[in-house]
């Protein structure tokens, strides 16, 4: 369900983006540094739209590729543990009496 609604959300904002490009079709001047250029608004507004969702999701996969790197660690660790015996197993039902007030009987 969430997946669902970022994608609503997603397309509203492209939506929203693009009516206002739309309004927008005035040539202005753009400085790249070396040279001026004269280039229509939208081309301008949808251009840093572009580069926005390039360099977010250059963000998003450089942190899923760390993440899916430390899961990786830990899975090893977890796996060192378990065959040097340091987890201990979990204490068999019969051993804890159950008491119905939660307190032991001593």
């Amino acid at each position: 369900m969430k997946l669902q609604w970022s994608l609503i959300l997603g397309l509203f904002f492209a939506l929203l983006t693009a009516v206002f490009a739309v309004m927008n079709v005035d040539p202005v001047p753009v400085n790249f540094g070396f040279d001026f250029v004269s280039i229509p608004l939208i081309l301008v507004i949808l251009g840093c739209a572009l580069i926005g969702g390039v360099v977010v999701g250059s963000y998003g996969i450089f942190r899923q590729y760390k993440l899916q790197k430390q899961i990786k660690s830990l899975n090893a660790e977890l796996a060192k543990l378990r065959d040097a015996g340091s987890i201990m197993d979990p204490i068999p039902a019969e051993s804890a009496p159950y008491t119905p007030e939660g307190s032991s009987q001593l």
